[in-house]
C-alpha cells in the first residue's frame, strides 16, 4: 500500500513533510498502537515502507516524516543537505510536532517511536524534551553522540567504508546485502553531504546528551530498545555503543532493551536477516504495547 502524504506546519513556518501507512483503513480499532519512524542523515522515509508493512501486519500505523534538508521537497527546492538557520533542533522540534499529530489522531493509543542513525541521535535529544510524548522508543544504529563528534573521533563516511573488505560500493558499510548499498547510490534522495553547519549542529546540540543535567530529565518509565550491528562504524563498532547503554542504565532508565546483531552492519533493518530483526522489533513493541 502507497502511504497517505500530509504535511504540517512548524511554528517557524516551515512544512513537515509526512507520510503516513494506516494499519486498518482508519480508526483504531484493532490497532495495538501508533509507531513514529524518525529516517537517517542522507537518506528518506520511503526507504522504511517494507518496515512499515510489517508493523502495518502486525496491527500498527505507522507516520514518519522528512527531516530538513531531506526528501522530495528538499531536491525540488535545493536544499538537500541543509538543516537550515534552527539547524539540528529545528528537526528535533519537527518530531515533537509529528508525534503531537499522532496522539490527537489517535486518542489512547500507545505512540512509540523508532529512530534510526541520526534520527536515533535526534531521538537522545528529543527525549528529556518531550519524552512524555511517547509510550516507548527504539533507537537503530545509534551511539553516543559526543563520542562520535567527528572533530574529535575522525568519522567520515570514506573512514565507515575502509571497515569493509574489498567494497563494491562507497557505501557497502550500510549493509551486507548488496542490493542495499547499490540501491542507495542509484537513489537521487540518498548519499548527498550535509552543509558543515548542518553537520556540525548535531554535535553542538546534541553533545549535551551526555550532561548529568540532560540525563536527569528524562523520562525514567519510559521503556527503551537500543540496537545495532557489531560491524557498526557509526558506533565505532560497539565502542560508543555500549557506553551509551551504560549511561542510560545508571541515569535511572528502568526499562532499557538491546540487541546486538553478529556481523551486521549500519542498518540493521535492511540487513541480510532483516526478517529477525524487524521480528525482535515487533516483540518489544507488543511487549510495551501490553
Amino acid at each position: 500500500m502507497e502511504p497517505r502524504r500530509f504535511t504540517l506546519p512548524a511554528a517557524d513556518g516551515h512544512l513537515i513533510h509526512c507520510l503516513h501507512w494506516p494499519a486498518n483503513g482508519t480508526g483504531n480499532a484493532g490497532v495495538r498502537g501508533a509507531v513514529q519512524i524518525v529516517h537517517g542523515m542522507a537518506e528518506h522515509s520511503a526507504r522504511y515502507a517494507h518496515v512499515a508493512h510489517a508493523l502495518n501486519a502486525a496491527g500498527y500505523t505507522v507516520y514518519a516524516s522528512e527531516h530538513r534538508g531531506h526528501g522530495p521537497a528538499a531536491l525540488d527546492d535545493g536544499s538537500l543537505g541543509d538543516f537550515g538557520p534552527r539547524g539540528f533542533q529545528g528537526l528535533v522540534d519537527d518530531m515533537a510536532v509529528v508525534t503531537r499529530h499522532v496522539r490527537d489522531n489517535h486518542p489512547g493509543l500507545p505512540v512509540l517511536m523508532l529512530a534510526h542513525s541520526m534520527g536515533s541521535m535526534a531521538a537522545q535529544i528529543y527525549l528529556p524534551e518531550h519524552g512524555s510524548l511517547l509510550d516507548g522508543c527504539a533507537l537503530s544504529g545509534t551511539t553516543a553522540l559526543e563520542m562520535l563528534d567527528p572533530r574529535i573521533s575522525g568519522w567520515t563516511v570514506e573512514s565507515a567504508n575502509a571497515t569493509v573488505a574489498n567494497p563494491a560500493t562507497g557505501v557497502d558499510w550500510l549493509s551486507r546485502d548488496p542490493a542495499v548499498p547499490a540501491a542507495y547510490v542509484a537513489d537521487p534522495l540518498c548519499g548527498f553531504a550535509l552543509t558543515l553547519p548542518s553537520l556540525l549542529s548535531i554535535f553542538d546540540t546534541g553533545n549535551s546528551t551526555a550532561l548529568p543535567e540532560q540525563l536527569a530529565r528524562l523520562p525514567k518509565e519510559l521503556p527503551l530498545y537500543l540496537f545495532t550491528g557489531d560491524h557498526d562504524p557509526v558506533n565505532g563498532m560497539l565502542d560508543w555503543f555500549d557506553p551509551l547503554v551504560r549511561r542510560l542504565r545508571a541515569a535511572g532508565m528502568a526499562d532499557v532493551s538491546t540487541h546486538v546483531y553478529g556481523g551486521a552492519r549500519h542498518e540493521v533493518l535492511n540487513e541480510t536477516n532483516r526478517a529477525e530483526v524487524i521480528a525482535n522489533l515487533v516483540a518489544w513493541l507488543d511487549r510495551v504495547t501490553g
